[in-house]
């Protein structure tokens, strides 16, 4: 299981550079402002995720339900948090309707929180 944190980890963290590199640079030419704002809180969260599993993948052993709930809420969460802000930032240039993704955004945060949470539980 620790492999698999870590994995996760290195594969949310590399996908966050590239994705901020490219909201760096590519996407500010066809975004507007505010969506390349919210397309770079998406990638932050994301790398924040990364760090977060990183840390708890060297540290924990995944054998108690409240460490699994850490990763796997939070991972989840980050898939669908940052998930969803991409898909919602490039919606009017792909000329897309993903109104359908907004309540899934609060979702993923709450399910990031609850990793966070399940970590300090895991801890009292």
């Amino acid at each position: 299981m620790q492999e698999l944190v870590i994995i996760t980890a290195g594969v949310l963290g590399a996908s966050g550079i590239v994705l901020g590199a490219f909201g760096a640079h590519a996407f500010k030419k066809i975004l507007s402002e505010d969506k390349l704002a919210s397309f770079e809180v998406g990638v932050r969260y994301q790398m924040y995720t990364a760090i977060f599993l990183l840390v708890i993948g060297f540290n924990l052993t995944f054998d108690v339900p409240s460490e699994k709930t850490a990763y796997y809420a939070s991972t989840i969460g980050t898939i669908l948090f940052s998930g969803s802000i991409y898909f919602l930032s490039f919606a009017d240039y792909w000329k897309k309707n993903f109104k359908f993704l907004g309540p899934i955004t609060p979702l993923g945060g709450l399910l990031m929180i609850i990793g966070w949470v399940a970590l300090i539980m895991k801890l009292i």
